[in-house]
């Protein structure tokens, strides 16, 4: 089976955050998700992808 698709429980695992903190991420559009009957799915390289585009945020804002 593909693990492609996670759960909230295994994306904040993957994370290393609580699950109502990924919760609360994902409402606010913060991390990229999608609900199937009403309960939130993650794609692991949208999340490897967000991941990379946060580490280069941050590193693009100390340059300065």
């Amino acid at each position: 089976m593909n693990n492609d698709i996670m759960t909230v429980k295994e994306v904040a695992e993957y994370l290393k955050i609580t699950e109502k903190t990924a919760y609360r991420l994902t409402a606010e559009g913060k991390i990229p998700g999608f609900k199937v009957g009403g309960a939130w799915r993650f794609r692991r390289t949208e999340i490897e992808t967000w991941i990379e585009n946060q580490s280069k945020k941050s590193s693009d804002s100390n340059g300065g």
